[in-house]
């Protein structure tokens, strides 16, 4: 199970590597660094959607599930793409979005016609109330209602994200069908796995219930606050269904009959974690789940302790996938506190690959990027743009890679990017970093080594360790080995009395080969510099 433990590089292809030069990364670019991206150590990487699209929400409204981008190449590059990276030992999964199509798919043009054509029931159609109003009281994440008018058929359709983005009825057999063909056509190209994007949202409530009112001093939940209406709701009915859990294990019995193949769901429920365990319970289900509880702002040692603890006391035999990072979300380096410090940018590496599961590092984690400022007139995001001032949107983790500081864009394109390179993203680019000893890049290639060297940072279990904050520290067993952890998440020095931790000064061995900023024992103390790490075999 190559999966377990793994390290999966998540490249948004728009923004990698541009190769044709027209502004827009793509799948040759992809090609051309796949030497870079084996010498960062990871297992597999996740490209987000490359399928034809128009781009309302940049890939994740497919109009045709089988075939590429023109802006990102063509199916002979993504099988180029493929026998290269296997070649290099890197595994490949793509982004599939099964809840929802672009409304420039076929099926629902089709669908949209009348209330009796072939696809009239494939997607979530529902007839006015008696006074013209939608059907219930479901919002959609990007604002507003996410029911819209069809005159064609005179109902509304559903669309949890944007209008252009309906829904399809997964209660009908036939579009299960469909959508298993798919995926299963990428199956058979050779594909490793699959990132499946919002998988919780694929059943809706038959009844069409609405969805309670959240209390205003609840509000705040991951993802969402007061800025945005969809956090005034209990999501209980527009997704996270129990009829979902048979089409996962549909996907599953699919993905059996590609051995090694993998599922990572992505899930964001009223209860992502207890969803998150569901999803991954037995050998039936998802491989691997992720949620967003480390995509958020709270950045201190008792809520990541709150957040493993609450997983590992649910998830059982379940396998989690961690990220403090993806293309939906400031960047984590901005996001836990904006230190600029590279140290700062090691540590939190170090942190969420030393916990029980897999990870998913973003592009540019490995170079420490911030959240780049984009201006108003810049914005391309429909969320960003609907929302300004109060959100700016998920541009700012989108910008283009930086390669070489003294070429024109940091040689990401010759041409003028989709969205502008950040000036301060320059002076962090690949070719500085390579000949940085000690740069968060090389800092980034030793780690994921010395961690493939380490089976209780791979497969062990966890055991959380009651420390004062800021310290985060706990202890991985795998097969008779203990590996004792120790973060430093503040800027400033703390002590840590070993005697607190039940251990004697010559009862454990200190682990250092790596280039993290390590702490130091003195006299059963134990020293931890700002955003230090500590790892000792017990």
């Amino acid at each position: 199970m190559w999966w377990r433990g793994a390290v999966i590089y998540q490249i948004y292809p728009r923004s990698f590597n541009d190769a044709n030069h027209d502004g827009i990364g793509d799948l040759p670019g992809i090609i051309t660094k796949l030497d870079y991206i084996a010498s960062l150590g990871v297992d597999a990487i996740w490209i987000s959607p490359f399928f034809k699209s128009p781009m309302k929400d940049f890939g994740y409204d497919i109009s045709d599930y089988r075939d590429i981008d023109p802006i990102f190449g063509t199916l002979d590059d993504f099988d180029e793409l493929i026998e290269k990276a296997h070649a290099l030992g890197i595994k490949i999964m793509i982004d599939q979005v099964l809840s929802h199509t672009s409304d420039q798919h076929q099926w629902f043009i089709e669908s949209r016609e009348d209330q009796t054509n072939d696809k009239a029931d494939w997607y979530i159609w529902a007839d006015a109330k008696e006074d013209g109003t939608a059907p219930n009281n479901w919002l959609s994440i990007f604002g507003g209602s996410g029911w819209t008018w069809e005159p064609r058929r005179q109902q509304y359709y559903l669309h949890n994200f944007l209008s252009s983005q309906p829904d399809l009825n997964f209660h009908n057999p036939d579009v299960q069908k469909a959508v298993l063909d798919n995926v299963e056509f990428w199956l058979k190209r050779g594909v490793d796995g699959f990132r499946l994007d919002a998988i919780n949202f694929c059943f809706h409530d038959a009844q069409l219930r609405d969805n309670p009112a959240k209390p205003k001093e609840l509000r705040q939940s991951i993802g969402f606050d007061e800025k945005n209406p969809y956090a005034y709701q209990y999501h209980y009915y527009n997704n996270t269904q129990d009829e979902n859990l048979a089409f996962i294990e549909s996907i599953r019995a699919l993905l059996d009959k590609y051995p090694g193949t993998v599922a990572l769901g992505e899930i964001s429920s009223e209860d992502s974690l207890k969803t998150m365990a569901e999803y991954t319970q037995g050998d039936s289900r998802l491989h691997m789940g992720y949620s967003f509880d480390l995509l958020t702002e709270n950045f201190t040692a008792a809520y990541i302790k709150q957040v493993v603890q609450s997983l590992e006391s649910s998830v059982s035999d379940g396998w989690p996938c961690w990220s403090i990072s993806n293309h939906d979300v400031e960047r984590v380096v901005s996001r836990w506190g904006g230190y600029q410090s590279a140290d700062f940018a090691k540590m939190l590496f170090a942190m969420i690959s030393s916990l029980r599961g897999s990870v998913c590092s973003y592009q540019g984690e490995e170079l420490g990027l911030t959240e780049a400022d984009i201006a108003y007139e810049d914005i391309q995001d429909p969320y960003g743009v609907a929302f300004w001032p109060q959100f700016k949107g998920r541009d700012g983790c989108r910008t283009p890679h930086p390669w070489q500081k003294e070429q024109t864009n940091a040689g990401f394109s010759s041409a003028k990017p989709w969205l502008p390179m950040s000036a301060e993203h320059v002076n962090k680019s690949v070719d500085v970093q390579d000949k940085q000893a000690d740069s968060v890049l090389n800092s980034y290639r030793h780690f994921t080594l010395w961690r493939k060297k380490q089976p209780s940072l791979l497969y062990g279990d966890i055991v959380l360790l009651q420390t004062p904050e800021p310290i985060l520290a706990f202890e991985r067993h795998y097969q008779g080995t203990k590996i004792l952890v120790c973060f430093n998440l503040s800027t400033h020095e703390q002590q840590l009395s070993l005697t607190s931790l039940n251990l004697e000064i010559d009862k454990f061995t200190i682990l250092s080969d790596h280039h993290l900023l390590s702490a130091s024992v003195d006299q059963g103390e134990l020293q931890l510099p700002a955003f230090a790490s500590f790892y000792a075999e017990l």
